[in-house]
C-alpha cells in the first residue's frame, strides 16, 4: 500500500487518513502482518481445496480479528466498524479474498447481535468471535438473483416447530459454515412481509451442503449449494419477529455494500502500486515501461480516480459510524468504486502485457477476484434502480 509515512509500529506503511485514530493504526500493523505471514504462504493450497482452513479461522479469533464490533462479554472487542475496514484492507492489501472474514464478522454475527434473543447471543457470539464456529447467510437462490423478496424456501410452522424447504445458491462460508442465517418464507401470500429469518446449526437432519462451486476468481473462499429437505427446526431458532426478516436484511445491506466499496478501492490502490512497480522495473525498447507517455498518463488517471473513490469510501465508512449512512450513498459507493476497481484493474492487467495473463502474476488474481464485486450485495444495476427512484432525494441534497 502507497503511505505518506512509517509508523512506531515496526516500519509498517500507513497512509495517513483523517478516520483513523493511532489505536486503529497499530491493529491495521497485527493485520497486516497476519495476513502476510500467516495466510499468504498457504494461498496456493487454499486456492486448490477451494477453502480456507479451520485452523486459519480460529488463529483470527485468537488474535482478536473476528466479531470485533461484538461486545466484549461476548467475546468480541466492542470497536467500531472502522476496525472492520482496517481488516478488510489488509486482507485486500495482501491479495488474500478466501478468508470470509468480513461476510462472518460484519454481514452475519450482526443480524444476532442485533435482532437475537439473549439466549441466541450468549450462545452464539463468542463461539462465532474465537472462530470455533463459522457462520454464513443463505438469500440467494437458483431463481431468485437480487430479488429477495421471490424467494421460494419456504418454512411451515407445525406446532412449536418450523419445517424448511428450499435450496440456497452462491453461500459464502457455505462450505465450512456450522450456523446459518436462513432466509425463508413463512407467508407465501405476503410478499417481503412474509419473509423471516432463520438461525441453522449445518448438522440439523434435512440440511445438506452441495460441493465447493468452481469460480472465475476467489478460488480460495468456499462457495457452496445448499439444500434444506423437511428441516425441522425449533421455534427458539426465529431470529427477531415472523414476517420482519426482509426488513431486517434491508437495513443490514447498505454496510454490506460499503464493505464490498471498501475491498474494492483497497484492491485499486494495490493495483496501481503493483504496476507502477512492474513498469518501472520493465524495460521495453530500451527504456523503462513507466517511462513512456501512455504509461504515466494511465497511472495517472488510475490514481486520480483512486483519491476520488478513497474520499468518498473513507467518508462512507464515517457515516457508517455515525449512524447516517443511507441506503442511496451507499448503493452509489458500491456501484461507482466496483466499477472503478473492473476498469482499473483491466488497464493495469494491459499494462502487464502478457505477464497479466499469467495467475502467478498478483494482478491476474485481483482481476479475477475482482469481477464478482459487480454482483455481488446486489448487481450495479439493482444500484442503479435504488439510485434512480431516489432521485428527487438526491437533488434536493444539492441544495439548489
Amino acid at each position: 500500500m502507497q503511505g505518506d509515512y512509517y509508523n512506531s509500529t515496526g516500519g509498517i506503511r500507513v497512509m495517513q487518513r483523517t478516520i483513523f485514530s493511532e489505536e486503529h493504526q497499530l491493529f491495521r500493523a497485527s493485520a497486516r502482518r497476519f495476513f502476510e505471514d500467516e495466510v499468504a504462504p498457504h494461498r496456493e493450497k487454499f486456492e486448490t481445496q477451494g477453502y480456507v482452513d479451520r485452523s486459519i479461522w480460529e488463529r483470527a479469533g485468537e488474535l482478536g480479528f473476528l466479531c470485533t464490533v461484538a461486545p466484549p462479554e461476548l467475546g468480541g472487542a466492542g470497536c467500531d466498524r472502522k476496525f472492520s475496514a482496517v481488516i478488510l484492507e489488509e486482507a485486500a492489501y495482501a491479495g488474500q479474498t478466501g478468508p470470509a472474514f468480513w461476510l462472518h464478522s460484519d454481514m452475519a454475527t450482526p443480524y444476532i447481535l442485533h435482532y437475537g434473543t439473549g439466549a441466541q447471543k450468549t450462545n452464539w457470539i463468542p463461539q462465532l468471535a474465537s472462530g470455533k464456529k463459522i457462520m454464513a447467510i443463505a438469500m440467494s437462490e437458483p431463481g431468485g438473483g437480487s430479488n429477495l423478496a421471490a424467494i421460494r424456501t419456504r418454512a411451515d410452522q407445525d406446532g412449536d416447530d418450523y419445517i424448511i424447504n428450499g435450496s440456497k445458491i452462491f453461500i459464502s462460508n457455505g462450505y465450512l459454515a456450522d450456523l446459518v442465517l436462513v432466509v425463508a418464507k413463512t407467508d407465501l401470500n405476503a410478499g417481503a412481509k412474509g419473509i423471516s429469518l432463520f438461525l441453522v446449526e449445518s448438522d440439523t437432519p434435512g440440511f445438506n451442503k452441495g460441493k465447493l462451486l468452481k469460480k472465475l476468481g476467489m478460488k480460495a473462499q468456499d462457495t457452496a449449494e445448499l439444500f434444506f429437505e423437511d428441516m425441522r427446526v425449533p421455534k427458539e431458532s426465529l431470529l427477531g419477529e415472523v414476517g420482519k426478516g426482509f426488513a431486517y436484511l434491508m437495513t443490514e445491506l447498505a454496510w454490506e455494500r460499503i464493505l464490498i466499496a471498501i475491498q474494492a478501492i483497497a484492491v485499486i490502490e494495490k493495483a496501481i502500486a503493483d504496476t507502477y512497480q512492474y513498469a518501472s522495473e520493465r524495460d521495453v525498447f530500451g527504456m523503462p515501461l513507466s517511462q513512456y507517455q501512455n504509461t504515466q498518463f494511465k497511472l495517472a488517471d488510475y490514481a486520480m480516480a483512486a483519491k476520488a473513490a478513497r474520499v468518498f469510501v473513507d467518508d462512507c465508512i464515517q457515516r457508517s459510524v455515525d449512524g447516517t449512512l443511507d441506503a442511496v450513498t451507499a448503493a452509489m459507493a458500491k456501484a461507482w468504486v466496483t466499477e472503478l476497481e473492473g476498469k482499473v484493474l483491466d488497464g493495469c492487467v494491459q499494462l502487464h502485457g502478457g505477464y497479466g495473463f499469467i495467475w502467478d502474476y498478483p494482478i491476474t488474481r485481483a482481476f479475477a477476484d475482482a469481477r464478482s464485486q459487480r454482483i455481488v450485495g446486489g448487481t450495479n444495476e439493482i444500484m442503479r434502480q435504488i439510485i434512480a427512484k431516489s432521485m428527487p432525494k438526491v437533488i434536493e441534497d444539492y441544495g439548489l
